[in-house]
């Protein structure tokens, strides 16, 4: 028996959950995704499944149509208290138990009586997941193609320009920032394939007690072919009850494309660094501010990316780990996964928001990329002098040779070095030297794998 002490704490968890939301839904769960995910939209998927279930038998002739559209009259979120609908969840283990208890009360006559009629409690929770999931993409995928447009302008942009290439946070050879964004670019591109490939697997559950859908005798797979079609998702070939294939490729669409923002957001976090100054990020005035340092400026677009995308890996990992389902009817794993899965779609859709945001803040400093090019004194192309003196003097001798002179004496610059060596002068001329420090000159395919990249992301979009 609940005592008042208890009933209140319950009271306080929910209340401290909803707070929750409040304080850091700005950051956490902000954007179009995470309306469509929260308890109203889950309710109303839910509502959705008894409206399509009603309306599917009336398709094949096994309820009367007039049935079918009280019920479906009936199946509006607003008609219903999510929270008190939740409170009594614990007493079935799931929330579709006393939802249909309180639909079945508001349908009249002898309607009430096939509301639910064949189905189980799990088909209603995986066909709301499939149905939230569903929407939530449409709009997800809508913030990742405001992305992929910015990145394609930026890679357009600044194709050209010479940007210092870092290998282990380290200078290593010249790139340009344009290949820079196409990398990113083609990180967002591929995960937006994937999540977009992945709509046609998101499939109705319908199987009834074991997955057999014994109750409509032989009619069982024209139910399930009508209630696929009219809720707008696949048709599985049987009920997937305790095969969660689905939910898994889900959860690994979308850890991947918050790796994806996770990158792109890690970079421009470390490219706004002070030190490198190469990128920053404009926000509307009051962003960026600190509570104790006038004078900062943070990226905190791309900050919040990064922090909502790094809740997918501990996500993703409780989802795949709820796979293993027991014969006909998981004991407790599909109930692990509904929580998860609204996390990670609320993480997915704000490190997606937040990425776009971030980009349309974006402006980039090519001065600055110059001067970093120039801040090792020429040393970063250490490899194309070496690669130049090879055919004459050997790979390992010119490697030597080079080394040696990479090496700063506090006096002269590492052109002066290089000339005044007596192997490589006798093979390169000041000039040349000069010629070969020059970054603009040792690109390599750089500018023609950003035209490969932007000419793939047309086609796309054509």
């Amino acid at each position: 028996m609940a005592t008042g002490s208890t009933c209140a704490c319950k009271a306080q968890a929910r209340q401290c959950f909803s707070m929750s939301d409040e304080l850091f839904g700005s950051l956490m769960a902000t954007g179009p995704v995470a309306e469509l995910i929260g308890d109203r939209a889950w309710l109303q998927a839910m509502l959705d499944f008894e409206a399509a279930l009603a309306g599917a038998q009336a398709d094949v002739g096994l309820l009367p149509a007039e049935e079918a559209a009280q019920i479906a009259a009936a199946c509006r979120a607003e008609l219903f208290d999510p929270a008190a609908i939740g409170a009594r969840a614990g007493s079935i283990g799931n929330p579709a138990g006393p939802l249909v208890r309180e639909l079945t009360a508001r349908v009249a006559g002898p309607a009430a009586g096939s509301v639910h009629q064949g189905a189980t409690s799990q088909d209603v929770m995986d066909t709301a997941a499939m149905l939230v999931a569903a929407r939530a993409s449409a709009a997800l995928l809508a913030e990742l193609r405001g992305c992929g447009d910015s990145l394609r302008q930026l890679a357009r942009t600044y194709r050209d320009t010479p940007q210092v290439g870092r290998t282990l946070g380290q200078h290593a050879l010249p790139s340009t920032f344009g290949y820079t964004v196409a990398g990113w670019l083609s990180g967002i591109r591929t995960a937006e394939q994937r999540l977009r490939a992945l709509r046609p697997r998101l499939a109705v559950q319908l199987g009834g007690a074991v997955g057999t859908l014994a109750v409509f005798g032989a009619r069982g797979a024209e139910v399930l072919t009508a209630i696929a079609a009219r809720l707008g998702l696949a048709e599985p070939l049987l009920p997937w009850h305790t095969e969660r294939g689905r939910i898994a490729e889900l959860a690994g669409a979308l850890g991947q494309l918050c790796g994806a923002v996770d990158k792109i957001a890690g970079d421009v976090l470390l490219l706004a660094q002070t030190e490198l100054a190469e990128v920053a990020e404009h926000g509307p005035a009051g962003s960026g501010g600190s509570s104790t340092m006038p004078h900062k400026r943070n990226p905190v677009a791309a900050v919040a990316a990064r922090a909502s995308a790094r809740q997918a890996p501990g996500l993703v990992a409780t989802l795949l780990a709820a796979m293993a389902q027991e014969h006909q009817r998981g004991m407790g794993s599909w109930h692990a996964e509904w929580q998860p899965l609204t996390e990670l779609l609320r993480a997915s859709g704000s490190a997606a928001y937040w990425l776009r945001e971030s980009l349309a803040r974006l402006r980039v400093d090519p001065g600055r990329m110059r001067e970093n090019l120039a801040s090792t004194d020429g040393l970063l192309l250490a490899e194309r002098v070496s690669t130049e003196l090879t055919p004459a003097l050997g790979r390992l001798t010119a490697h030597d040779a080079v080394t040696g002179c990479a090496v700063p004496d506090g006096r002269s610059s590492f052109a002066a070095r290089l000339a005044a060596d007596p192997v490589i002068g006798a093979q390169l001329d000041a000039e040349r030297i000069a010629e070969l420090l020059d970054p603009a000159g040792y690109l390599g395919s750089a500018k023609e794998f950003v035209d490969r990249v932007l000419e793939e992301t047309r086609r796309d979009d054509g």
